[in-house]
């Protein structure tokens, strides 16, 4: 693989932390194609790059979203995290353990499913109706939450990504949050679930990604930071009815592009 240059690298990481910074995400889902098809990595290398600058930008973005929500809200729902984490983190830990042992083109295929997922998932997750929550209480909501926990950290191990495009809709429609607290909330999910799945994937040889390419994920990282960053201040001024469909079209795509990548 060609070594790449600086500016293009951080101008893809600006790029993709702008995009999910206009939604409110961290955007990993659009750095994972990116990481196969304009720079070269394999399936899994590219996933565990793109989880390690998905832990680093996930971690930034807990401060920045204090202004508008207090670490005092996301405390009171603390049920909410205690929940959905008995499934995350033993999620994270099985889908991080799978994704090394598949076979290339059976992770490059099931990277390529998962893409059309998260767009299906940002599409319904942000629709005006999403508001709406299921009526389950006590037992039934700690069984159901602990299950969507344990699937979207499989997810998220699998695609190197927080999660925020499952995370947000399961929180709404299972806890009856509003979406800026879900979203403070997901985040404080996703970075001891996203935590666990990087353990699990420093315990394959195929970790030696991390350190072979530091430089790359510095970069990478320094651009997707103020991307995010960027594309936070920029939320709400695109509408999402024209922002969303577009970006689902954007998934889809690069989703056929990583399946011929096979």
């Amino acid at each position: 693989m060609k070594s790449p240059q600086p500016i293009t690298i951080f101008s893809s990481g600006f790029a993709v932390g702008t995009l999910g910074g206009l939604i409110g995400l961290g955007g990993a889902e659009f750095r994972l194609p990116l990481l196969i098809g304009l720079f070269g990595f394999d399936a899994l290398s590219a996933v565990i790059l793109n989880k390690a600058i998905s832990l680093v930008v996930v971690a930034s973005s807990l401060p920045f979203r204090m202004e508008t929500v207090p670490f005092t809200s996301i405390l009171e729902r603390w049920d909410v995290i205690v929940t959905l984490l008995a499934g995350s983190l033993a999620g994270a830990w099985f889908g991080a353990g799978w994704a090394t042992k598949l076979k290339s083109k059976t992770l490059y295929r099931v990277l390529a499913v998962l893409l059309v997922l998260i767009a299906v998932a940002l599409l319904w997750g942000h629709e005006p109706n999403s508001q709406s929550t299921l009526a389950l209480r006590g037992i039934s909501l700690a069984i159901v939450g602990i299950v969507c926990g344990f699937c979207i950290g499989v997810v998220a191990a699998l695609m190197g990504v927080a999660g925020g495009e499952l995370l947000i809709p399961t929180i709404i429609l299972l806890f009856g949050v509003d979406i800026k607290l879900a979203g403070s909330l997901s985040l404080a999910v996703s970075l001891p679930t996203m935590i666990v799945g990087f353990t699990r994937y420093s315990q394959d040889k195929s970790f030696g990604i991390i350190r072979s390419q530091r430089r790359f994920l510095i970069i990478m990282a320094a651009g997707s930071i103020l991307g995010a960053f960027a594309g936070g201040r920029l939320l709400g001024v695109i509408p999402t009815t024209f922002l969303l469909p577009i970006l689902a079209v954007i998934l889809i795509i690069s989703s056929v592009k990583v399946w011929r990548h096979s």
